[in-house]
């Protein structure tokens, strides 16, 4: 969702659009540019749509794995592995959050393919140092560069953008949400099975999967945005904290924002926290974790995809927005609480239904900003999830290992009863924030 989220604001700008290309005024290469990119459209799409699920299979691969990995260079030390693995989290999404605007910036002034081809061609590279570093520093900044490179999924979207009409990109926009739903089912099921048989073995397989793909579109990508159609490099473009000055001058809009961004951090506990409390708590292999992981996408793609619209429908926005927190945070306690890794799995699908938070808070904040701010607001959204991606794996991961020292085994699930906590203070600010406008 963030992601396409993002995408949606390149969706909206005007170089993105290949309607104005054959206008008389144009160049006769415009026209020829855009005839060719129409008649690729379809193969164009097929190709971005395997490099988005190719690029989120290879992250997905490693999720099992990573923090594995760590635990093995930090000698099994968990309160210090998971002191680690905050600071990876927190540096993959702080390259997110800068860079992906920059890259989105640069693909509007120097063209969509070299963006992703070099963000294909810089994954597969990094995937190998990661695959082959001998110590937790090159691990680190292996972290670093596949941060930056895995910025470019905006691009993917404003390439959708350039090569689909109008009336068709809705269509096309979501076809790409369940090619990142796609990766991340199988991503984790085929990486903890591969780490069962070697931890760096995902690694290698990531490497390949990015780096074939990179080959694939050298030769069959065509360019999406003419060069007459290029805007030139404005680097204010590329802040990404300056959208957020929209929910400062919409008062209306804090209340849902502040309840939004408790939401977001508290989203971060289950990626953070999922490989290191399963394997302190339960003992969980990589198979086993990776098919927990598998089976987490496949309740949320089946809320996302056949529930949200008629629970929404049946509730509306507002209450369909506390049910999604409430049941979050139901799903973390039993997550905290869980003797046996069977009845942590219980919980799952009750998290799953926070899958409703994410549409109701995009519909009840896009009613309070007109038409003509729609884009800055989802900017502004992305930017605070972008933040709250960045604080999250510091607080949680420092909470386990906070719990495992003070504790051991009994408190090693406090980090999650955070999280629900975080859900609960959301739903009381959601409550509050929409309470005037259900009262009238």
């Amino acid at each position: 969702m963030h992601e396409t989220t993002r995408a949606d604001d390149d969706a909206a700008r005007p170089t993105g659009s290949l309607e104005p290309a054959a206008s008389p005024s144009s160049p006769s290469g415009a026209s020829d540019s855009a005839t060719a990119v129409r008649a690729h459209g379809r193969a164009a799409f097929a190709f971005i749509f395997v490099t988005v699920a190719l690029d989120m299979l290879a992250l997905g691969i490693m999720v099992p794995v990573l923090p594995k990995l760590i635990i093995a260079f930090e000698g099994g030390a968990m309160a210090d592995a998971a002191r680690m693995t905050g600071l990876f989290g927190f540096v993959w999404a702080a390259m997110q959050f800068v860079c992906a605007p920059m890259l989105g910036a640069l693909s509007d002034r120097f063209g969509r393919r070299p963006v992703i081809l070099l963000s294909n061609l810089g994954l597969g590279l990094d995937y190998l140092v990661m695959a082959i570093a001998p110590t937790l520093s090159w691990l680190f900044v292996g972290r670093v560069i596949s941060g930056i490179t895995a910025s470019s999924f905006p691009t993917a979207g404003a390439y959708v953008a350039d090569v689909t009409p109008p009336d068709e990109r809705a269509a096309k926009f979501g076809m790409l949400g369940a090619a990142f739903g796609l990766g991340f089912i199988v991503g984790p099921a085929v990486g903890g099975l591969l780490g069962g048989i070697d931890l760096r073995l995902p690694f290698w397989v990531a490497a390949g999967l990015s780096l074939v793909n990179a080959a694939y579109g050298f030769f069959i990508l065509p360019e999406s945005l003419p060069r007459e159609r290029r805007a030139p490099m404005r680097w204010r473009q590329a802040n990404p904290v300056g959208s957020l000055t929209l929910l400062r001058s919409h008062r209306e809009l804090l209340g849902i924002a502040a309840a939004a961004f408790l939401y977001y951090v508290a989203h971060e506990a289950m990626p953070s926290l999922f490989v290191l409390y399963t394997d302190y708590r339960y003992a969980w292999s990589e198979q086993q974790i990776g098919l927990a992981l598998a089976v987490i996408g496949v309740c949320s793609t089946i809320v996302a995809a056949l529930l949200v619209g008629p629970i929404v429908a049946r509730l509306g926005e507002r209450r369909a927005l506390f049910a999604g927190l409430a049941l979050w945070a139901l799903g973390s306690v039993a997550f905290a609480l869980a003797p046996t890794g069977l009845v942590f799995l219980v919980g799952i699908p009750l998290a799953s239904f926070g899958g409703l938070i994410g549409p109701a808070v995009q519909a009840l904040t896009s009613r309070r900003v007109s038409g003509s701010e729609q884009g800055r607001l989802q900017g502004a959204l992305s930017s605070l999830r972008g933040i709250a991606m960045m604080i999250g794996p510091i607080v949680f991961t420092q909470a386990f290992a906070t719990g495992l020292r003070r504790g051991g085994r009994p408190l090693s699930g406090v980090a999650f009863l955070l999280a629900a906590a975080l859900l609960l203070a959301s739903l009381a600010v959601a409550r509050r924030a929409t309470r005037r406008e259900h009262t009238a």
